[in-house]
């Protein structure tokens, strides 16, 4: 049974590559990558359309800022929606869903966090992390609702924090995690594996 999935990313779009590549490679389980989608429009994960050969679509966020404008969100919303998607993967969109988008798309979005929540929120969980000398940090993969990165946990991936680990060390390794886990949840969503969100 088809699962087809959408991605929506602002960055260079390492994670998208990774659900991607799990695909190309008959590892995602039932999951079909529908679109990757960006409030960008030079965002690397654009690129990955053509290399994967899936829809890539910028579509205009209206504003700067942390959130769409009313109108734009109802274009997300339009254009997601024609792809029918069970699920909704944000990977590293910097934009905070209000709760029309979340509703129209309830318990079918989940969200990748680079720390192990409910720990560091927010921006710059790594960096968070590191500053607070905290000895295990990782990602999270939860749930998305309208209280920002306080959604239900699906699953977690620990990593160590070393002595030695510079900021950048741990950025690469926080990355690394992130690349394993989100595959992972993916395809035991699609498999039926993982419960999905309860009304």
């Amino acid at each position: 049974m088809s699962y087809p999935i959408v991605i929506l990313g602002s960055g260079r779009g390492t994670n998208a590559e990774a659900l991607l590549k799990s695909e190309s490679k008959k590892k995602l389980g039932a999951a079909k990558i529908a679109a990757v989608i960006s409030d960008q429009e030079d965002a690397g994960i654009l690129a990955l359309g053509q290399k994967y050969m899936v829809p890539a679509i910028y579509i205009d966020p209206g504003k700067k800022g942390a959130r769409l404008n009313d109108k734009a969100e109802q274009a997300y919303i339009e254009r997601i929606q024609s792809f029918s998607p069970k699920l909704i993967v944000l990977a590293g969109f910097m934009r905070i869903l209000k709760r029309p988008f979340i509703e129209a798309f309830e318990g079918r979005i989940i969200n990748l966090h680079p720390s192990l929540l409910p720990s560091f929120p927010g921006m710059g969980g790594i960096q968070q992390a590191f500053e607070h000398g905290v000895k295990v940090t990782g990602c999270t993969v939860h749930w998305v609702t309208p209280d920002l990165d306080a959604g239900p946990i699906i699953d977690q991936k620990e990593i160590r924090i070393e002595d030695s680990d510079t900021l950048e060390i741990l950025t690469k390794k926080v990355h690394i995690a992130e690349h394993a886990l989100l595959p992972d949840v993916v395809t035991r969503l699609s498999k039926g594996e993982i419960k999905p969100l309860a009304a």
